[in-house]
């Protein structure tokens, strides 16, 4: 302990182990999965910032854990951005350095018991806010939101048809902060104990009184996964021969991943009157994703086109949220240079006006998002409150076939469906693959990164709307609300610091002093 201590004492020593105790959270998601470490994962990282020595200190600890966190959290993008991933990392980390001070003013030394009983609400209430800062898409997106950690536990997922993932990452960072009180302040175990009994309430609660989706109907969905394919034309061939095996298996609807198809439609009519013949062969319309210049606009797309018997119907969808540097550069003039030390986009995607609800047939009305964009709990929840009964992502993680992200970005399919109580399909050129009912729980096993083949999937329609969907992201506004709270006590704490001083001393008083006498001459 006295070595360790030691350490701490140098400040980019201490920068270092912080970084260290910022990245430990990382496991709890895919593809390690070890959800029940989100709940002790912080604990280090809060004990080690509340025991900073002033509150400066506290936030350059935040901003440390927050970087450790983020660059852990973004490790698979390290071979394609290289240095600029650090760079990344580095400003993200930044949204923590409030949270550090944070942790120090409400829990360093011996606090009070109701600075306690106030941290438990308003750490977690800092952390929510950071969450919501990091995930305007400019910033990255809402990608490794701590919440997203619990997407295989029922519980949790009843919890986000209620909040959202906001809820559950309040709760989880709720649990840590608890654990925190019991390690390092024994003294104050009763609010602490009370903190982890009211989360456990929670949950209960939800899964209790939480309302269930309510089975309507059913589709039969297939998922066409070519594999790892060079070349947009042995690709589409690819697909193309998956495709043709579903014949005859009655599905409703045909989905392919992002960018299956590399050329304008408009542009290459064979290829459109090869899809349309698809869909007479099988009987189902095909979802697929078109990533080619536009020749009615300027521009590259990324577009979910819906292909029926008689050719593309007219739905179509092109996609919003862009991913920052794979697909457009923020502030090129500025950071242009990425492109030369990493494979970022080196021409930026264009963006699309509204999502779109797109009817199939035989009622069944499908949300399409692409790839991103599921990371974003406002995009399906919108889709759901417009009518889709089905929300479809098309992605490719190809990309990053070797690493914890393909894994990753298919779970967030579980939590979507959770939210909006709706069945998720997710749908990948190389893996992850995987489709969710209404409730979160995985259908059939999911189609890996090794896999070259097409899936279908019963998929049971639900109705009902859940609290979610109907009140939206409302524990990141009570969160931002009680920051406001800590913000108007702080000022008037510091006001009446103020008044309360003693005034301060006053100029020595200056006295007339008699000229010494001069001696007579």
């Amino acid at each position: 302990m006295k070595t360790f201590g030691l350490l701490l004492t140098s400040p980019w020593r201490r920068s270092a182990v912080v970084a260290l105790a910022g990245a430990l959270p990382v496991p709890a998601f895919p593809a390690p999965a070890l959800w029940w470490w989100a709940f002790l994962a912080l604990v280090p990282w809060i004990l080690l910032v509340r025991s900073a020595p002033t509150g400066r200190r506290a936030v350059y600890d935040g901003w440390s854990g927050g970087f450790g966190f983020m660059l852990a959290m973004h490790l698979w993008l390290l071979p394609f951005l290289h240095v600029f991933t650090l760079v990344i990392a580095a400003l993200l980390g930044a949204l923590w350095g409030p949270w550090g001070w944070l942790v120090r003013r409400f829990l360093a030394g011996v606090p009070a018991r109701g600075r306690v009983v106030a941290a438990l609400v308003v750490l977690p209430s800092g952390w929510l806010a950071v969450e919501l800062v990091r995930s305007w898409e400019g910033l990255g997106g809402p990608w490794g939101v701590l919440g997203a950690s619990q997407w295989q536990v029922e519980p949790a997922l009843r919890l986000a048809s209620v909040g959202g993932v906001w809820l559950l990452s309040f709760l989880v960072v709720a649990v840590n902060v608890a654990v925190a009180v019991l390690v390092a302040v024994p003294a104050h175990r009763v609010p602490a104990v009370a903190g982890l009994v009211a989360t456990a309430a929670a949950a209960c609660t939800a899964w209790v009184w939480s309302p269930r989706p309510e089975v309507t109907g059913q589709a039969r969905i297939a998922v066409v996964q070519p594999g790892v394919v060079e070349g947009p034309e042995r690709r589409f061939d690819r697909q193309e021969q998956l495709t043709r095996r579903l014949a005859g298996q009655d599905v409703d609807l045909i989905v392919w991943g992002e960018s299956g198809v590399g050329y304008d439609l408009d542009d290459r009519p064979d290829l459109a009157r090869r899809l349309a013949e698809l869909s007479r062969a099988t009987g189902a319309g095909i979802l697929v994703n078109v990533d080619a210049r536009r020749s009615d606009r300027p521009g590259i797309y990324k577009s979910s086109i819906l292909i029926g018997p008689d050719g593309a119907t007219g739905d179509r969808y092109d996609k919003m949220r862009l991913v920052p540097f794979g697909e457009y550069v923020p502030a090129r003039s500025l950071l242009g240079w990425a492109t030369s030390v990493g494979k970022a986009a080196g021409e930026d995607r264009r963006r699309g006006g509204g999502q779109v609800v797109m009817d199939v047939g035989a009622g069944l009305r499908i949300g399409p998002m692409v790839c991103f964009e599921t990371a974003f709990p406002d995009m399906s929840r919108h889709l759901a409150a417009d009518g889709a009964d089905v929300l479809v992502a098309q992605s490719s993680t190809s990309t990053f076939q070797r690493s914890w992200a393909p894994a990753q970005h298919a779970s967030l399919g579980a939590l979507r469906a959770a939210e909006t109580g709706r069945p998720f399909v997710h749908t990948t050129l190389t893996g992850v693959s995987a489709v969710y009912d209404a409730s979160g729980r995985r259908l059939g096993p999911v189609l890996g990164t090794d896999a070259s083949t097409a899936a279908v999937r019963e998929v049971p329609l639900t109705g009902g709307t859940t609290p979610y969907v109907r009140f939206g992201d409302w524990p990141a506004h009570a969160a931002l609300l009680v920051l406001a709270a800590v913000c108007l006590a702080e000022g008037a704490r510091t006001v009446r610091t103020r008044r309360s001083a003693p005034p301060p001393p006053g100029p020595p008083a200056r006295t007339v002093r008699a000229s010494p006498a001069r001696p007579a001459r």
